[in-house]
């Protein structure tokens, strides 16, 4: 097993170990910031004088803009290359992320969220189709692992801080400081050099992007992408987001244990991913999606019914194993089955329209918890998302080692 592991991960250039730790960076501090509003909501919620359903709402936001982000970086990325629009996409979430500790209300708060989302959703799909594309094709799935752990290592982060800098600063210190790291991203992204893959495709094939989904082949795998991606975020955010507040507002227990438990599940999301990324080189990219989805499953009574703090801590950490070890194989999955033309646009569309659909589910799970428990919110959520991860992988196709650069679509699809 480690073998596998060990011997993906070696062998990268300069240039390709420099694309991963800017695209791992980006990603990671954008979760990073998103995360800290999940974490303090609920004290946003006391400060401001909302309801914790309307706190909900600041994610929902985020994820709403998302796709507008993808949209605009994406064309943006495919007509002049990826690395200019990293840096503007990195520089303008700073800004923003920044700004959010100034807000004097919910609605300017609201608005710069908003905002916010607009760079978290041209980030993910520039930064993973910059690594995957200098990534060699047989290494792909552990490093597309290890990109995707970036958001459980933001998440990571934000509960550290939470931890040593919320108690002395407030949730305002907390915005303050997302500056700092987000700067740190901007500049390892100075240092990367532009995708070969993208200077061979423009040469072969500067298609429009309206050109290349006529061809029926691309149409309707995006249409099959947006519905995985729309289960895969439902999956994650139905595991994530409301959990710290099930653990303080529902159990009855202190923000501290709430985000120890919190660190604890990010380290199996950190671990799930690489390790289930370099095993669909062998399995499959399906495979191992159906695998860790089924997986998960079983999981579920115990990730919803446990009350102690132990067993939370083991639940939470087993689930998001299997959960962040199905998207370990997403960066991958998705620039396989993009067209080189577009590569910047569909992976990151895909990816954020999915978010989109899946936006209601905090304030879903807020208003089921509020109704009946949190412990049920969590049951009728998570389970039928599971399991329609688990179709539609079944009933998908994959295009696992796949050459980049042909300026044509994915053939060869199985």
């Amino acid at each position: 097993m480690l073998s596998t592991v060990r011997e993906q991960a070696r062998g990268l250039t300069k240039d390709q170990r420099n694309a991963f730790v800017a695209a791992y960076l980006g990603w990671a501090m954008d979760a990073f910031d998103y995360f800290l509003v999940v974490l303090v909501y609920s004290e946003i919620a006391d400060e401001f004088k909302v309801s914790l359903t309307d706190m909900a709402f600041l994610t929902t936001a985020t994820l709403i803009m998302r796709p507008v982000g993808a949209f605009v970086f994406g064309l943006w990325a495919d007509r002049r290359g990826r690395r200019v629009p990293l840096m503007v996409d990195v520089l303008f979430y700073s800004v923003v992320g920044f700004a959010c500790a100034f807000a004097p209300n919910y609605t300017v708060l609201l608005v710069l969220r908003l905002l916010y989302g607009i760079g978290m959703g041209g980030e993910w799909g520039l930064g993973a189709a910059l690594a995957m594309e200098k990534i060699p094709a047989e290494k792909r799935g552990f490093w597309s692992g290890m990109l995707q752990g970036g958001y459980s290592f933001g998440y990571l982060l934000a509960a550290v801080a939470f931890l040593f800098i919320e108690p002395a600063f407030g949730w305002r210190g907390l915005f303050a400081f997302s500056l700092v790291p987000a700067l740190v991203a901007l500049f390892v992204r100075t240092r990367v050099e532009e995708s070969e893959v993208w200077e061979r495709t423009v040469r072969l094939n500067a298609t429009p992007a309206r050109e290349v989904f006529r061809n029926p082949t691309v149409l309707r795998r995006f249409v099959y992408l947006v519905a995985l991606m729309t289960a895969f975020n439902w999956m994650s955010h139905g595991t994530q987001d409301v959990y710290p507040t099930f653990i303080k507002k529902g159990l009855g227990m202190s923000a501290d244990t709430a985000i120890v438990i919190a660190i604890i599940y990010n380290v199996g999301a950190m671990i799930g991913g690489p390790l289930l990324g370099a095993y669909s080189e062998r399995l499959g990219r399906r495979r191992v999606i159906t695998i860790a989805a089924a997986a998960g499953l079983l999981v579920v009574p115990a990730f919803a019914l446990s009350t102690t703090a132990g067993w939370l801590a083991v639940s939470s950490f087993l689930m998001q194993l299997c959960v962040q070890g199905a998207w370990g194989v997403i960066p991958a999955h998705l620039n396989e089955l993009s067209p080189d033309a577009i590569r910047g646009f569909y992976p990151g569309v895909t990816y954020q329209l999915g978010n989109l659909i899946a936006a209601l589910n905090l304030p879903i799970q807020e208003a089921l918890a509020k109704q009946y428990s949190y412990p049920t919110a969590l049951m009728v959520t998570i389970f039928p998302t599971l399991a329609v991860v688990i179709a539609l992988s079944a009933f998908g196709k994959e295009a696992r080692g796949v050459r980049f650069g042909t300026g044509s679509a994915p053939s060869g699809l199985t």
